[in-house]
């Protein structure tokens, strides 16, 4: 039997590994929803709709169906353009965290990661996919941990990829992001009420991977 899985919580808890782990044991398709907000958001900065305080909103509601997005071998692609490299700074972490404070944003988006598990077998880590995207999903995760251990693993994360950072600005920044994505109006950062919390502030990668596994075989009621 085929599920859809949901993997919601706060930035830096390492959503997307263990969602993309995940599917690769069931053989599900991994959607990575942040990634399709980052996206957006960098849209709107190639067409000049951020001011220093706002969105242009009137246009980029007018612009956005022109927007399309796919994913090939696992890269999010803006309109055919491979974008992975440049959505995966902390300026576009930013650009994500405003634009998804959108209510025709999110809708558009929504409706889009909706037909995307139709036909169930998903694995779509975000901060809704519980609560708004796949409210009946047979099995949704919720992972959070402490924000100086996400701080650090994000930091960690930026200088093996070559990007400079600084700890304290690093964790400056998530706690910006985690109150706008817990304050939100449109589809605030929330555990569903059947969700289960995975807090793996003191888990090695193995040990929460080893637990979901878990937690996965005997909701697909796996051997």
């Amino acid at each position: 039997m085929k599920i859809n899985i949901a993997v919601d919580g706060y930035s830096s808890c390492g959503k997307s590994t263990i969602a993309k782990q995940l599917a690769q044991y069931a053989g599900y398709t991994y959607i990575d929803s942040g990634a399709m907000y980052r996206a957006v958001g960098l849209f709107c900065k190639r067409n000049n709709l951020f001011t220093s305080e706002s969105i242009d909103e009137n246009r980029l509601r007018e612009i956005l169906p022109s927007v399309r997005l796919s994913f090939q071998n696992g890269h999010i692609c803006l309109n055919g353009e491979d974008v992975e490299q440049y959505i995966r700074t902390l300026e576009a972490g930013d650009w994500a965290s405003k634009v998804s404070t959108l209510g025709f944003v999110r809708a558009y988006l929504v409706a889009e990661q909706q037909a995307m598990g139709k036909a169930k077998g998903v694995v779509m880590d975000g901060r809704d996919i519980g609560t708004v995207v796949f409210p009946q999903a047979e099995l949704k995760l919720f992972l959070t941990a402490k924000p100086e251990v996400r701080a650090e693993r994000r930091y960690k994360e930026l200088l093996e990829k070559g990007i400079k950072a600084d700890l304290q600005e690093v964790l400056k920044e998530l706690n910006e992001r985690d109150w706008r994505d817990t304050h939100r109006k449109e589809s605030p950062l929330v555990q569903a009420k059947d969700a289960l919390l995975v807090d793996n502030s003191d888990m090695t990668p193995q040990q929460q991977l080893d637990y979901v596994i878990r937690l996965f075989n005997q909701t697909a009621n796996r051997d």
